[in-house]
Parts: structure tokens; sequence; C-alpha cells
């Protein structure tokens, strides 16, 4: 079972989405996104698949909640920097976390 102290440990942050790109080499259909988490931790490249319940343009300038601080993970030939905060929905695919209010950039989750 997971601690607070471990749960501490997880940097969470809201980030705004600058860039979305497709990622045909994906094995499942995926985007690649590049994501600006404010001043201290700056903008962070993301791996997500999120094909089947977002457009390209409904990602562009979206908050959204991610984990900055763990290790790279080498995705086919993109390395995804922050791992983005999602939900199932009820055929399994991916709805992100969203801040339900304005906040800023770079907020941290406590």
């Amino acid at each position: 079972m997971a601690t607070i102290d471990d749960f501490g440990k997880l940097d969470v942050r809201v980030g705004k989405i600058v860039a979305v790109e497709d990622f045909p080499e994906a094995r499942k259909p995926a985007y690649k996104l590049r994501i600006d988490f404010g001043g201290e931790v700056g903008e962070k490249r993301s791996c997500a698949q999120l094909v089947k319940n977002y457009s390209k343009d409904d990602l562009q300038d979206k908050l959204v909640l991610g984990v900055v601080n763990l290790p790279p993970l080498t995705v086919g030939p993109a390395v995804s920097e922050v791992l983005v905060l999602g939900v199932p929905d009820v055929a399994g695919e991916c709805v992100l976390v969203e801040p339900g209010k304005n906040v800023s950039v770079g907020a941290k989750l406590y």
C-alpha cells in the first residue's frame, strides 16, 4: 500500500498543451504532445493515446495534469518525459484529467 510520503514524491503539475503532432509510428493511435509546465519545470514532451476522444484542435491550449518527475520513457522513436493523467471512459479510451477552473500553468497538485 502506498503511503502519503510515497504520494508526496510525485510532482504533479498543471501544464498547457502547446503543440500536438500525429504519431504514426506508434503501435496504437497516439499523439506526440509538447506541454508547457511553466518557469520552474519548463516544456516537456509526452506521447499519449488520445486519438479516440480528442482531435488535435481539441488538445491545443488545453490545461492538463501531468507527473513531471518520472524518468523519460522511450516510445518507439519518441521520448516521453511526462505522464499525462487520464482515466478510461466506458469504452476504455483515455479521457484527460483537467482542472475544472482557470488555474496557473505550473501549479502543483497538493
